[in-house]
């Protein structure tokens, strides 16, 4: 593992990264702990905050450029922000279920789901994590895909069976 080629990256990059690494991990805290609680709010303020942050900093981010300087994964960005705010709103109107739908999309999709993609060769946090090795990535990416649709699928059989 090298840490040149974030430090060589763009300002957008490295705080693209600064923000997303630590809602990472602050999300997946915020995810199995008892929610509801002062501690949960506070780090839950922190954490969308973490994520506007990361959304933001995408659209400085034009590494592929599939459309004056943009690419499908800024729509993500823009359903991040969208996200954030109706977390927010639901959770002030104590729309808990709503809260919490949101919530699990935003950690799901837009901090897993898309981190599994920059992983791919020729990615940033490939040469980082594998120094520019090709078939490591699609292995981890396997596993990880793999892992994520258990839990998805895991949470769909359980909403049927209490629904």
């Amino acid at each position: 593992m090298t840490f040149e080629p974030l430090l060589d990256a763009p300002i957008a990059i490295r705080i693209h990264v600064a923000a997303v690494v630590p809602a990472a991990l602050l999300g997946a805290y915020l995810l199995v702990r008892p929610k509801g609680t002062p501690r949960h709010r506070l780090l839950g303020k922190i954490w969308l905050i973490l994520m506007v942050v990361t959304a933001l900093s995408s659209f400085f981010i034009h590494q592929i450029n599939m459309f004056h300087g943009f690419s499908p994964i800024h729509l993500l960005s823009v359903f991040v922000l969208f996200g954030c705010w109706g977390a927010i709103v639901n959770a002030r109107r104590h729309n808990i279920e709503a809260h919490k739908r949101i919530v699990r999309g935003l950690y799901f999709g837009g901090i897993v789901g898309a981190g599994v993609f920059t992983f791919l060769p020729g990615r940033i946090m490939n040469k980082m994590a594998f120094d520019g090795d090709e078939i490591v990535p699609f292995v981890v990416a396997a596993g990880l895909a793999i892992a994520l649709l258990w839990l998805v699928s895991k949470e769909i059989w359980r909403r049927r069976r209490f629904s």
